[in-house]
């Protein structure tokens, strides 16, 4: 379809909400990236420079940091509609730790493990976008994939794993795999649900809702047609019942729009591959044997 053909690039017009020119705060290179924090008027952004373009990875408002900048972070409470009081989260790939700090909020004592492979993003989340972290709520510097298998090592388990490891303009192939896929199944609970920030017009998209299908069978697309944002919305059980979604929205409305959050309209945008399968029978699965990322470069 025309959508998967689109080039990575035009991804990046939808994560930046500020314009292009803002006054550069903080500027430096770590090991995997140009890390940049910009003002403009109100809106404060975490950008990373990959291959000569900038994405914003993270914003906030200044005057309101509780009020969610990014269409994407929003989605991500869908997974609000299919667990309650969550005790244990996941969070791979930090930004700015306005997720995390949200579900703090939310779940005062809910204990939240941040991997971020990059310490300098930890850092700059501390110093510019007040990431909150006490005896509950740790960061962890590590591959994404490596705190996964430790943690099934350790027979650790998590209420809701969310994914959202962007590296400038792309996912890393290792983390889009059936095997890593099985990986993050195997420290869910038994209710427990997956979220996974990714892109619905990216050249892989029907290779990864194929792969997640895989793994989770059915599972919930989280989209509007405003923008490219999907989120990939599983759970380790069956998926709830219309019903059990419905009094989930009618608990949730009051306490999320304090976020910016409209519960009830990221309902209406929900579709689950029970109800329409937009891939083909045939496409194949992502594994670690085949990721062809070079499709993203094309």
């Amino acid at each position: 379809m025309v959508k998967h053909l689109l080039s990575i690039a035009m991804v990046l017009s939808v994560f930046s909400t500020t314009p292009a020119l803002g006054k550069v705060i903080h500027n430096e290179r770590s090991l995997y990236r140009n890390i940049l924090v910009e003002d403009q008027g109100d809106v404060r952004c975490l950008k990373f420079n990959v291959k000569r373009s900038k994405s914003s990875q993270s914003c906030i408002y200044k005057s309101d940091p509780q009020r969610l900048v990014f269409n994407y972070t929003k989605l991500l409470f869908s997974g609000l509609l299919m667990i309650d009081e969550p005790k244990n989260v996941l969070i791979i790939g930090l930004g700015g730790g306005t997720m995390s700090n949200a579900l703090h909020q939310l779940f005062p004592q809910a204990h939240i493990d941040n991997v971020e492979i990059d310490p300098a993003v930890i850092k700059v989340a501390r110093k510019y976008f007040a990431f909150f972290e006490n005896e509950r709520i740790k960061s962890v510097v590590q591959d994404g994939r490596i705190f996964v298998k430790r943690a099934a090592i350790k027979n650790k388990k998590y209420d809701w794993v969310i994914l959202d490891a962007f590296n400038g303009d792309y996912i890393p192939e290792h983390l889009l795999t059936q095997e890593y896929l099985q990986e993050v199944k195997s420290v869910l609970t038994d209710d427990g649900i997956i979220t996974a920030n990714t892109f619905s017009i990216s050249k892989l998209y029907e290779h990864e809702s194929a792969t997640y299908h895989q793994v989770f069978g059915n599972y919930f697309n989280v989209s509007n047609s405003k923008n490219s944002n999907r989120v990939i919305l599983a759970s380790a059980n069956q998926l709830p019942t219309s019903e059990a979604i419905m009094k989930r929205i009618n608990a949730l409305g009051d306490t999320l729009s304090v976020f910016g959050v409209d519960i009830k309209a990221i309902e209406a945008s929900m579709t689950s591959t029970q109800d329409v399968k937009d891939w083909p029978a045939e496409t194949r699965i992502l594994t670690d044997q085949y990721s062809p990322a070079n499709l993203l470069n094309n």
